[in-house]
């Protein structure tokens, strides 16, 4: 017995080693962009702000990183342009203020990210207004207007999430991101009913005795009602997104338990302790998932491999478990990652553990890291590291069969020619881009001279453009490669063999 446990133990100790060093070809990489409790924006001007931005994108495209989460709507108010709510404090320092020249943040971030094969993911934070009871909201505020809407909890002010005027205006923001800007998805994150202030009680009683009876709900389910509202409004965002553009998706980053197992009668829930989506912040995210209202989920399982009420092995487990075949990725904290040490080997952090362990759940899709700042600073060197591992070679973003699942067609008329820029590799698109089921971006490979063409191995990737050439490293025109140009949609489906072109350089 020992001799087979022994032996098990090594199998699956070479077989964790081995994937380690494999650099997936398909793993989302993304970076939340906070703005809230940000105070450098509003000290900016306009062209320190788009330097500031253009060197975070310069940054996570040589990480290989191919997603931004950026918070756009913060409180009920705007870090971009919008004729339905105020410019955000977290941008001018006031309410309302407009930046020099009516700068659109957003517009900026979207084109130099998309410039750099980086998809931009608008985060809203649904119902908060306030974050504390010394804001002050702009006369234009939706809040002056409707003041019934409204409740404050806290010492905050929040939408009534049983109200529908509520969840319609909240989809009008929606509706008109969605429309007006050229988004990959509309992202919100764990604040759904505020977290549970000490000895307060949520006040919803009005619109709990106007809403719930004839909703089915009875005096004593109103936890099943909370519950509700924020299905209703989830279902209605991802039908507000498929109605004005099919191809952006909707994704959550919920709190990173759904339910400790001690509070569920069937024991599904994760053997933990501690806040809970489902019973405390009425996010039922497990059912969101099953009936596909959204498109990807990112757990912020932000805890270290060992915590005693929140094991991060516990949960990511559990997560991968309930995932019903959807994309997942998991929430990082940089710094609690790498301020824990490897239970196994003390003098290194859990960067390595936990990546590890996420690349061995084949239901685990990526990876979000939270947040970009520490990112930036090389907190305990988490970007060298994963510069030099785990992001070593570029990486697409996995397919999103369940909205579209047919393979765009290949390029045409590739050549590679002499130019006044150069030895240049070009080819033609093919169809239409405004198409999203057509090309929208390009990887090209590079191969040695009769080597194997494997378009699965993400270190022959030499670049992901949304161009149509790529200008060849010539040296001395007599080394022999192959290149290979494939065509990707706007859901990550790549074309089936590519087109190549055999050079000498």
């Amino acid at each position: 017995m020992k001799q087979k446990f022994f032996l098990l133990f090594l199998g699956v100790f070479y077989a964790v080693a081995g994937f380690a060093q494999i650099t997936p070809k398909r793993e989302f990489r993304g970076a939340w962009v906070s703005v809230v409790h940000q105070e450098q924006y509003k000290k900016m001007s306009v062209s320190e702000m788009q330097y500031y931005f253009v060197n975070m994108l310069d940054s996570l495209q040589a990480w290989h990183f191919n997603a931004v989460i950026f918070q756009v709507r913060p409180a009920a108010d705007a870090f971009y342009y919008s004729e339905i709510e105020p410019w955000s404090r977290y941008l001018t320092g006031q309410q309302g203020k407009a930046p020099q020249g009516n700068f659109d943040p957003m517009a900026f971030v979207i084109e130099e990210a998309h410039n750099r094969h980086i998809e931009f993911h608008a985060w809203l934070n649904p119902y908060r207004v306030t974050l504390s009871e010394n804001d002050v909201l702009h006369p234009s505020h939706i809040y002056h207007q409707h003041p019934e809407w409204f409740v404050k909890y806290g010492q905050q002010i929040y939408f009534d999430p049983g109200l529908p005027e509520s969840r319609a205006f909240i989809c009008q923001v929606v509706k008109d991101i969605v429309h007006r800007y050229d988004v990959d998805a509309i992202h919100t994150d764990d604040y759904f009913y505020p977290y549970p202030v000490g000895g307060q009680k949520f006040p919803d009683d009005a619109s709990f005795r106007q809403y719930a009876a004839a909703q089915g709900f009875s005096s004593n389910q109103r936890g099943d009602w909370r519950r509700n509202n924020v299905n209703v409004l989830i279902r209605q965002i991802k039908q507000t997104i498929v109605l004005e553009k099919p191809y952006v998706r909707f994704g959550i980053s919920p709190f990173g338990i759904y339910r400790n197992k001690k509070n569920t009668p069937d024991g599904s829930g994760s053997d933990t302790n501690g806040l809970q989506n489902y019973d405390d912040l009425y996010a039922d995210v497990k059912l969101w998932v099953e009936k596909g209202w959204v498109d990807y989920t990112i757990p912020q399982i932000y805890w270290e491999i060992g915590h005693s009420a929140a094991d991060y092995e516990t949960l990511i487990r559990w997560w991968a478990r309930n995932n019903f075949g959807a994309h997942l990725y998991i929430g990082q904290d940089v710094e609690r990652t790498v301020k824990a040490a490897d239970w196994q080997n003390p003098a290194k952090n859990q960067l390595t553990r936990k990546m590890e362990l996420e690349r061995t759940l084949p239901a685990v899709y990526g990876n979000c890291f939270w947040p970009v700042y520490e990112l930036m600073k090389n907190k305990g060197g988490i970007t060298d590291s994963l510069r030099t591992n785990y992001h070593r070679y570029p990486a697409l973003i996995p397919a999103y069969l369940h909205q579209h699942d047919k393979r765009p067609k290949e390029v045409k008329s590739l050549k590679a020619e002499w130019t006044p820029q150069g030895y240049v590799l070009h080819w033609k698109r093919n169809g239409d881009p405004r198409n999203p089921e057509k090309a929208q971006y390009y990887v090209i490979y590079r191969f040695k001279d009769k080597e194997k063409t494997n378009p699965e191995d993400p270190s022959k990737i030499v670049t992901i453009t949304r161009g149509t050439s790529y200008t060849l490293p010539y040296i001395k025109g007599i080394e022999k490669y192959k290149y290979v140009v494939t065509s990707v949609d706007r859901f990550h489906n790549e074309s089936k063999k590519g087109k190549s072109k055999t050079v000498k350089i």
